[in-house]
């Protein structure tokens, strides 16, 4: 015999509804897809009836997202399909605590959370430790939270330089055979951390710190011979680091610094036969004492659908050539 059962949410105004049913009812028709249930939505009410096991987790989910617009969070479809993952995947009771305070507010007045479990750990252990290792495909926000950390470290007064560094070996390119000076021919390869620095901190400001040097990038090979104390330091694009350059990088951490190394081991553009740092790091440093490392995975992509997808079938693709 089947439960009944009916919840009713309502809505503070039509605004608050818009939000949260979507354009047209866009993410109505997400949770239609996803639960076997009736949903009828009039005005700032939505009905949803059918059978219990239905229509209770798609009444959480609602309310849950209900609770995160009424704290100030806009509702994007990210938020919908993810909550829906949480609940499938019996995780529910993490949503309500999911995303967590502002890290920072932006110079255009976004507020910037974590957006799934995984961003959560990371976060955290950032906080927590004095080297943090994010590993994971692109799209989830590895890089773009640990600069949203430094500046608020910056802002906060808790360290008095921001450092950010990448390898710049990609796609097989020298530096010696690419046109112009020196910053002319880094500046492709470290333009993804001008891009995150500036939609933070606001062009004038950017300007003004680095023209003051308390913001410094550079590529990986000018930390050589350095120790950096009372600093942020990000060394993003780790997984084409070799062994030498990880060990060299690490061996740099001063008093009163923090290091936060991100990287994708699917993306690594190193020589064949040429061990990443990145990779040898995680095996080395699994278990040492003030170093974390957080694995995020597809679930974690911030992106278009479309993107997690691309990144499951690569994925599975890539699993099942080392099984063959």
């Amino acid at each position: 015999m089947q439960n009944i059962a009916e919840e009713i949410i309502e809505f503070a105004d039509r605004s608050e509804a818009l939000a949260l049913l979507g354009e047209r009812d866009e993410y109505v028709r997400v949770l239609m897809e996803n639960f076997d249930a009736r949903f009828i939505s009039r005005g700032e009410v939505l009905e949803i009836s059918g059978e219990s096991s239905q229509v209770e987790p798609a009444a959480k989910i609602m309310r849950e997202l209900q609770y995160l617009y009424r704290q100030g969070n806009a509702i994007t479809m990210h938020e919908v399909r993810y909550s829906i993952g949480l609940v499938k995947g019996g995780k529910g009771e993490a949503l309500h605590s999911l995303f967590g305070d502002t890290i920072l507010v932006t110079s255009r007045g976004r507020h910037v959370r974590p957006k799934t479990l995984g961003q959560r750990v990371y976060v955290d252990a950032i906080k927590r430790n004095s080297i943090t290792f994010g590993v994971g495909p692109a799209g989830t926000g590895k890089t773009y939270l640990a600069v949203v950390l430094a500046c608020a470290a910056l802002r906060n007064r808790e360290v008095e330089k921001l450092i950010l560094t990448r390898p710049a070996v990609e796609a097989g390119e020298k530096l010696g055979f690419l046109p112009g000076d020196l910053q002319e021919k880094v500046d492709p390869y470290l333009r993804p951390l001008y891009d995150a620095l500036q939609d933070i901190l606001g062009q004038d400001t950017y300007q003004k710190l680095m023209t003051k040097g308390v913001i410094e990038i550079a590529p990986l090979a000018y930390m050589r011979g350095r120790t950096l104390e009372n600093a942020y330091v990000i060394l993003d694009e780790a997984q084409n680091t070799t062994a030498k350059q990880m060990k060299m990088f690490l061996t740099r951490l001063g008093f009163g610094s923090k290091m936060v190394v991100t990287g994708d081991p699917g993306q690594i553009d190193l020589p064949r036969g040429v061990t990443s740092g990145l990779i040898e790091a995680t095996q080395v440093l699994e278990k040492v004492k003030g170093i974390e490392i957080v694995r995020m995975e597809a679930m974690d992509v911030i992106r278009h659908d479309v993107v997690s997808r691309i990144v499951e079938a690569y994925d599975r693709y890539e699993a099942s050539r080392r099984e063959d």
